[in-house]
């Protein structure tokens, strides 16, 4: 269905990039092996589906904002790997009707609420995934990535390459309704709030790794 996934299976790419990043997973038998759900996670590095890719074996669809796909050469990659657009600031209603699709079929969505990866910025969160649970009843399962914000960037020799966590929480199991705005909204605070605790021990991002 996705053949780029398959083409980095077959090259381990995944094996190489768990190696390299020293990546650890914990709490993946959480995520259903089959039919619907939403992974939820932070957004702090381009790198960031990339990792949350190594959570599970299944093929993760993502949303992705719409500039992305006026390069031709992006829409190519982002084609290839089942993700769909969205209209920032437009209610996004093309890409929740696709979401909603896409989970009636029993596929797993993963989306980044912060919307864009600014690390140690304060960003709000968007109602999109909430509001694709109350209208379809498919589990949120909150995701902390621990460590993505200095992956791509120059780290300091003496404390070696940086180790990455990816923490999954139980899922929040969503009953289906209609998706008012009150109701995304209280939903989308559970959702942060718990990441939010996923993260707590391992204290805010690293800060101290950018001069």
């Amino acid at each position: 269905m996705i053949p780029l996934y398959e083409v980095l299976e077959r090259t381990r790419f995944r094996a190489l990039l768990t190696r390299l990043y020293r990546v650890q997973v914990e709490g993946a038998e959480n995520i259903p092996d089959t039919g619907p759900a939403v992974l939820v996670a932070n957004h702090e590095s381009l790198i960031d589906p990339w990792i949350l890719a190594l959570a599970t074996r299944r093929h993760i669809r993502y949303m992705a904002k719409s500039e992305f796909f006026a390069n031709p050469v992006l829409r190519l990659v982002m084609n290839l790997f089942g993700t769909f657009p969205v209209e920032r600031g437009g209610g996004g209603a093309a890409a929740l009707g696709r979401g909603g699709e896409l989970l009636a079929a029993g596929e797993i969505l993963g989306v980044f609420p912060q919307g864009t990866c600014l690390p140690f910025r304060d960003r709000p969160w968007h109602r999109g995934a909430a509001r694709l649970a109350l209208a379809t009843g498919a589990p949120l399962l909150p995701v902390c990535i621990v460590g993505t914000e200095r992956a791509l960037r120059p780290h300091r020799p003496k404390l070696g390459r940086p180790r990455i966590r990816i923490l999954v929480s139980r899922p929040i199991e969503v009953a289906r309704t209609r998706p008012t705005v009150a109701a995304a909204r209280a939903l989308t605070r559970r959702l942060e709030e718990a990441i939010a605790e996923l993260r707590r021990p391992y204290g805010p991002p690293a800060h101290a790794w950018i001069d």
